[in-house]
Order: C-alpha cells, then structure tokens, then sequence
C-alpha cells in the first residue's frame, strides 16, 4: 500500500514533467501543495469521477489556477475522464489541460481560474448557493443540499483587491461550509514577497469573521485534522494557512521563484525524481499508486447514499423534490414563456411612461412569483437600481432562506460571486449596479462569457442622460466596449415593452451572459404592433417605416429612439427608423431578416448617446453618426443632450447632408 507521500509525489512527478514536455507552465505550486491535496481528495472531497455533475457533490476551486497541473493530476490519477494522454497534451492546442483550467474543456472542473483572486470570489458565490439552496430544500428529517466548497488559493490570489471584497462578503455571511486554504510559501513571480505582501494575513481574516488555522503544509496529520477543525466550525468560513515550499522536492529550484512559472530543466526533474525517490520514467504512474488514488467505487457509493436519501425525500415531499430536479437541471417553469408574453401584452396596453430601470423592476415583480430559482441583488444601490420586488427576501448572516443579497459597494466581487452562485446551479442570478461602474466588474463580464453561462447583470442610468452627476458617472464608451465581448449580449430598450422583452431573453439563456441597461430618466412609450413586438427578441426591427423606399434609415438605441422618431417625422424625406436594443441579437440573424431591416445601399444614420465605435459596421463608410465624442459634464439631462447634439435638429441636419 502507498503511503501518503508517495501518493502526493506522483502529483509532484506529473506537474514537473508535463510542464517540461509543453516548455511552458507552473510546476511550483502543484508540487508546494500536493501533500495538501493528497488528504483533502483522499478523506474529505465528497465526489464521484464517473458522475462529476451530481448536486450534493462538493466544490472544489483552484484559485490559484496558474497551477493547473495540480488539478489535472488529480483528475486523472482519481479517476476521472483525464487520460494520461491528456495529461502528455498539457498546454497543447485543442487539448483538456489547457495553460488555466478552463470550465467545460474537462469534467472536473468547477470553473475557469486563471486571473488571480477570482476563484476564491467563485468559491464564494457557490458557497452562499449551497447555503440558499439547503434553506430552500431541506428539511428536518431529510436534508439534501450537504456539502462543502473547498478553495485553493496562494499569495497572488490575496493581494487581488478581489479577493478582500468577496472574503469580506463570505465572513459576514457566515458561510461555515467555506473552507479555503492558503499556499503560504512566500514566493511570487518577482521573489520574496515581504517587499510587496501585507505582513498579517491572519489578522485579515479574523477582521473578516473567519475561522483561522495554521499548519504545516507539508504534515499529513496536521492537514487532516485542520480539516475536521474546520469543519466543526458552522458559522463561520474557514482558513488554512499552510506553509509550504514551493517546487518541494526540486533540491535546487524549491523554496525559490524560478520554479513559479518556468520548466524545472531535465537536470533538476532527475535530481527531483532522487531526492523524491521516484523511480519511474516521466508519465509512468505505478498500479500500486493508481490503486491509493481511485476513488471511482468509493465516490460511486457516496453518491448511492445520496441517491438513497433524495429517494426518500422525494416519496415525502413530491412537489419540492420534482421543484429541486427542474432547478438544477437548469429549466425554466413551463408557464414562463407564457405568462411573461401575457405580461408583454398587456405592457403594451398600458404604454407606461417610465424610465427603464423602473420597467425593469415592474418586470422583475411580474417574473417572480414564476421563477423561486430568481437570486438577486444590487451593490449598496437598490433603491436606484430598483432591482427588488414585493416577494424579496433578503439573504444575510441570519437568514439563508431568501432571494435578495445587499452585496455592499463590491461590485467586481459581487459580479464574481454571481458567476459562483450560477455555477453552482440551481438559481437564476442577477446583480446591479450603475453602467458606469461595470469597469468594476469587466473581468467577471469576460469570464461569464469564457465559461458559458447565464449570469445577468443589470446596469441603470446608462448615458449621459443621467446629468447631475456628472462625468464621472456617465458612461460614455461602455456600451461599444461591452459589445465587444464575444458571446455575450448587451441589451439597451428604449421603453418598458422592451425592457420586459430583454428580461425574458436573459432568463432564457443559460450558455450565455447577458447584461440589461437601463435608463435613470422617462423614457416616452411608443406603439407596436404584434409583429413589431415579436421581432424585438432578433435585437433589431423597424419600429417605423415609410410607404415608399426609405431615403435613409435611422438606428437608434434607448432614450435615442424616441429621438429618432421625432426627428423622422421632422426632416421632409423617407425616412426608416429601426429600433437595435441588442446588436449582437441582430447580428445572429438570417441575411435575409437583417437586408430586411437595414436594406443594403440605403443611406445609414446611427444615433447613441455613447461613443461611435461599434456603429460603423452598421453604417458603412457613406453613413454618419449622432454620438459622443467626448465625456460628459454635469448639468440637468435635457441640457446635456442639447449641449453634445441630440436634438431634432441636430439629426435632421446630419440626415440631410447624407442624402443631398
């Protein structure tokens, strides 16, 4: 039988050799840790490697995602589909083991970690998830939401602003079922961090509410039982302060940076396999070993028991058991589609005269009491972002069993905990806060895309149109710059019909991001009729028409609709108003639907109170643009769209010049 150092080794063996193979990558960090992961997979990580995605499973993130080689090695020697030829393929172009784990590219991996901070932010979020969820589904004589979130992270991971943000949020909601563990081995990419890194990482975190630990890293024993100690504490997350050499077991390279982020070189990985007492040539795993770390029948029967218990909870609580399959399943109630038309419908009878944000919010009011997977929340700007609703019931240190988080002014760790939160599975999340202040936010924007999923971010006084406060708070180039992210869809309606219609296509996307933009100032109702209504979800449609061909096409977005309508009825041409709310909607349709709104070799006027960039693939080199080419300033709204051209006049003469 393998002892526990042997088992870790092969860790070790893996990380240095496959990183020598690619001549890229971090052998430092999976060999520091390995005597770390050993226990945790071993006798405490509750998982089964032929069935990855069961629900009571628990998390583990690798914050600390530059180490990769750590996770692959233990997906591969505990059983999961990581074959030792994905492990050989390290880096390579295509490959399972990519550069950071990657979400989706192998079964294993509970979330894209690469830059530093975010995992543990992740953690969080799947954390406050399990705790939601277990007070949502549990009950006294059957509790079936049971599990831990682990997270790994290392010195780079706690200097990240990120990561005092979403560690901060975790104490002060007491959630006893985080256990993280810090790779304190003093070594980042420059060297010694006691230049650049805080002294009292401890004292951090107990200021934060967390239960703190301090071992030897590389003491089996002493893991183990800061494990169970942790485990035992339920009101508070917990933190492992392992202190650890970096590159154990490289006589030469540990201890230093040169083993961070670089291959170790042939002559110290044989030095390595001596002072290890590995035998064995590069990518050979003796029986023995594979036999100490497999835990396919071992995670099979873990998951057996909890199928026993859901079965047990389901013959007593039918209703909630059928409720907790469709929520993790990721399925919307059969009704939604239904019930938000009849609400569009009947929007469109009403022609509300309100801003958008508070469209948003009479959707929101419509939607909840149709989707209890609905989880939302504001930084410290509810009563602006108007993103509660009457059935809100709000999450804190006291009470899980709610669907509304007051996430504090954290609006990069509050977007980076929602990522957890829909990771996790079982909700639907969303969080808010001005379109200015996604700068805050625009790495967790970037990776909801990169993994794939349905995080929603709400985002209100969305132009200058917000005025008082001036230009700090007035995005001006947002709205090109989040259009830019692949895969993602940026909504910007220009009334409450198309509100409603944005909140309905980003509740049903699941293998998407979406973000809604709102207005802080009323926005003027306009008529539609049925066709016009349905063809808002293709992102772009002709709002008006003319009877004859259009001499030019007006393309307006928000609070520039109604402008554009106006000014069409102002100017003494044919004029054909469309309508973009989402660009990136258009731009999937058929060629046909999309010649049928913007009909090629007609002139093309584009009109956004924000910078130009992202319209001149609309407009083409013979069009123009109505937009801004400065910040903002401070005045009343109706000032600052006269004083930056947003009037009736100022588009009509842009129109003429291009048509005469």
């Amino acid at each position: 039988m393998s002892s526990r150092k042997e088992l870790a080794n092969a860790i070790r063996v893996l990380s240095m050799d496959s990183v020598q193979k690619a001549k890229s990558g971090h052998p430092g960090a999976p060999m520091g840790m390995a005597d770390i992961a050993e226990v945790l997979w071993n006798d405490h990580l509750k998982y089964n490697p032929t069935s990855p995605n069961w629900p009571n499973r628990d998390r583990f993130v690798l914050s600390n995602g530059h180490g990769s080689m750590l996770l692959y090695s233990l997906l591969h020697l505990t059983g999961f589909d990581l074959t030792i030829d994905d492990i050989k393929n390290f880096r390579q172009l295509h490959s399972k083991t990519a550069g950071h784990p990657e979400y989706g590219y192998a079964d294993g991996i509970e979330t894209t970690t690469g830059p530093l901070g975010q995992g543990i932010a992740n953690a969080v979020g799947m954390a406050i998830a399990e705790r939601t969820l277990a007070a949502q589904f549990n009950k006294s004589d059957c509790a079936i939401v049971d599990h831990y979130t682990y997270v790994f992270m290392g010195d780079g991971c706690l200097m990240e602003g990120l990561s005092h943000e979403s560690c901060a949020m975790a104490g002060t909601l007491a959630l006893g079922k985080l256990i993280a563990f810090w790779d304190d081995n003093g070594i980042s990419i420059d060297g010694k961090i006691d230049d650049w890194m805080e002294r009292s990482v401890i004292d951090r975190f107990k200021s934060y509410n967390w239960h703190v630990i301090n071992i030897d890293g590389h003491d089996s024993n002493a893991i183990n039982k800061a494990i169970i100690e942790a485990k035992a504490v339920v009101d508070k997350p917990s933190l492992i302060c392992c202190k650890t050499i970096i590159g154990y077991g490289a006589p030469n390279a540990a201890g230093t940076h040169e083993c961070h982020g670089a291959p170790l070189g042939e002559d110290e990985i044989a030095a390595a396999r001596k002072e290890l007492n590995w035998n064995n040539p590069p990518f050979e795993i003796p029986a023995d070993i594979y036999n100490g770390w497999d835990h396919k029948k071992l995670g099979a029967n873990e998951e057996k028991a909890w199928n026993d218990k859901f079965a047990i909870y389901k013959d007593k609580y039918p209703e909630l058991a059928l409720e907790f399959e469709r929520r993790i399943a990721g399925k919307l109630p059969d009704n939604f589609v239904l019930e938000m038309d009849k609400f569009i419908a009947k929007t469109q009878t009403d022609m509300p005269n309100i801003a958008s944000r508070k469209a948003s919010q009479n959707t929101i009011e419509a939607m909840g009491p149709l989707l209890p997977e609905m989880f939302g929340g504001s930084a410290d700007l509810t009563g602006s972002n108007l993103t509660n609703w009457s059935g809100s019931v709000i999450v804190n240190a006291n009470n899980a069993n709610g669907n509304y988080i007051s996430w504090g002014v954290r609006e990069f760790g509050m977007a980076h905990m929602i990522n957890g939160i829909v990771l996790h599975g079982g909700f639907k999340a969303y969080g808010a806060t001005f379109f200015m202040f996604m700068e805050f936010m625009r790495n967790a924007l970037r990776m909801s895309s990169l993994m794939k999923i349905g995080a929603i971010y709400v985002y209100t006084h969305d132009s200058i149109g917000l005025g008082e406060d001036g230009p700090t708070h007035q995005p001006v180039e947002q709205m090109a710059t989040i259009r830019a992210i692949p895969n993602f869809q940026s909504w910007r309606p220009c009334d409450a019909i198309e509100s409603a219609v944005s909140w309905k296509i980003a509740m049903l996307r699941s293998n998407a991001p979406t973000a809604l933009i709102f207005s802080r100032q009323n926005l003027k109702p306009i008529e539609r009729n049925s066709l016009q209504v349905k063809n808002i979800e293709k992102g772009a449609y002709v709002i008006r028409d003319c009877e004859v061909k259009a001499d030019i096409i007006f393309i307006a977005t928000g609070s520039e609709v109604a402008l554009a309508i106006e000014a069409s009825e102002a100017i003494n041409a044919n004029v054909r108003v469309v309508s973009m709310p989402c660009c990136e909607a258009y731009d999937s349709q058929d060629k046909e639907y999309k010649d049928s709104v913007l009909t090629p070799g007609v002139k093309r006027l584009a009109i956004e109170a924000g910078v130009a960039d992202c319209w001149y693939k609309y407009v083409g080199l013979d069009g123009d643009v109505v937009c801004m080419t400065t910040f903002g300033e401070s005045a009343p709204a109706d000032d600052l769209f006269k004083e930056f051209g947003f009037t009736v006049q100022n588009v009509v003469a842009k129109a003429k010049a291009l048509i005469t």
